[in-house]
């Protein structure tokens, strides 16, 4: 599993001119899978976001989570993330899960974030073509990979 995750004071996600997800400060967190993602991977992931230390305390330093001060999380499905670029210049998709696999790990991972924030995680509509909006603030934007904890 691989998330690209974004510290923002606002985001959305709509589909059809109709926002089916936003948030104020939080994160948003774009999602791809493999085939092979498993529940070990969702758990990881979904622990490690809602911890991550990327808000500012008291003394501006980047030091409390998403769930320490009550923010948000808006998770979008994203299964570019596992492009390659090897050769040529056409991206190949081919590492990433095919839709009747990802679909449901989403959905698992979604509501393994949602238990662990303590609340509901809005989303966009799976395999939908989607327009996300964001306000990124810091910039923050970090890339994360269950098979490579760094």
């Amino acid at each position: 599993m691989r998330v690209v995750v974004q510290r923002v004071s606002e985001a959305s996600v709509t589909v059809d001119g109709d926002v089916c997800g936003s948030i104020g400060k939080g994160l948003l967190v774009l999602a791809g899978f493999e085939a092979d993602d498993t529940d070990s991977d969702l758990a990881w992931m979904a622990g490690k976001l809602v911890r991550l230390r990327l808000f500012s305390d008291e003394a501006g330093v980047m030091n409390r989570s998403v769930q320490e001060f009550g923010g948000e999380i808006l998770a979008v499905s994203q299964f570019t993330l596992y492009a390659s670029v090897k050769k040529g210049n056409r991206p190949s998709w081919s590492r990433a899960a095919r839709g009747d696999v990802s679909g449901p790990l989403f959905e698992r991972f979604v509501a393994r974030l949602s238990a662990e924030l303590g609340k509901p995680v809005p989303t966009g509509i799976f395999g939908a073509d989607m327009r996300v909006a964001l306000v990124n603030d810091g910039p923050v934007t970090l890339t994360i990979d269950s098979r490579v904890p760094e």
